[in-house]
């Protein structure tokens, strides 16, 4: 049993398309940059019908989904003449929501280790 459950994978891929969603706003104006997104509820989902991935080797990512791999790339509303897919005022919508929900996951998983902690104390 895990005593974290998928809540420790959705901090991590909350984590990945923070990075995503952050390098998509600082890249607005960079002609021909596409931006990108990740299906945290599609990762999880397929991680937890597929179980957990396997380290093979020292060198590769514990549990995470390698860089650019399940990224998906952003359809814009509008097209624009120098190729940039980035909507702006999108993105940092986007970027707050993630971000409500990171600190969401955070809190219950800090409020997990406290509970553990009183139990290992006997409280």
């Amino acid at each position: 049993m895990e005593l974290f459950g998928i809540h420790e994978r959705a901090l991590y891929l909350r984590s990945q398309r923070s990075e995503l969603l952050s390098s998509n706003i600082f890249n607005a104006a960079t002609p021909n940059f596409k931006a990108q997104d990740l299906d945290v509820a599609a990762e999880l989902q397929a991680s937890s019908d597929n179980g957990p991935l396997e380290q093979t080797s020292a060198g590769h990512f514990a549990s995470a989904t390698a860089p650019d791999q399940g990224a998906l790339y952003r359809v814009p509303a509008e097209a624009s003449l120098d190729g940039n897919t980035v909507d702006l005022a999108y993105e940092q919508v986007q970027f707050s929501q993630n971000a409500v929900q990171y600190r969401a996951t955070l809190s219950f998983l800090n409020s997990r280790i406290s509970n553990v902690r009183r139990a290992l104390r006997g409280e």
